[in-house]
């Protein structure tokens, strides 16, 4: 395969990009995994500038969002964030990144609970703040 992927085979070598990171960790292997941050996990995570520039901070405050809600280990977060650096847009809209987070949680066999589900799949545009 040439370097410099062709428009039409982007998405496959996206798809064997999330492939590959998936394969360089280890998640636990029963049926409900402990997906909330463990004692002892207070490291945190600092963007770089590319990073901050490419995701922009809708995309970053919502990362920090799942995070923080324990649905989103830091493994799965780098993927998602790996996976978001090699995706089209700049900076990448929300919308994209919501079906990266849903494609990793799919390549990982984990279906996110019902309220994290309604937030990567809703439509947040046409929402009236309370």
């Amino acid at each position: 395969m040439a370097s410099n992927p062709t428009k039409s085979n982007r998405p496959l070598v996206w798809l064997d990009g999330l492939n590959v990171a998936a394969e360089t960790i280890t998640l636990p292997e029963d049926s409900e995994p402990e997906w909330s941050p463990q004692p002892g996990d207070a490291s945190m995570r600092v963007y770089s500038v590319a990073e901050q520039d490419r995701l922009g901070a809708e995309c970053l405050g919502f990362i920090h969002f799942l995070e923080s809600s324990g649905v989103l280990p830091a493994a799965l977060r780098e993927i998602v964030v790996d996976r978001a650096m090699a995706a089209p847009g700049d900076p990448v809209p929300l919308d994209a990144l919501k079906i990266i987070v849903l494609m990793v949680y799919w390549r990982f066999g984990h279906e996110p609970d019902a309220l994290i589900l309604d937030e990567l799949c809703d439509d947040t545009e046409d929402r009236l703040p309370h």
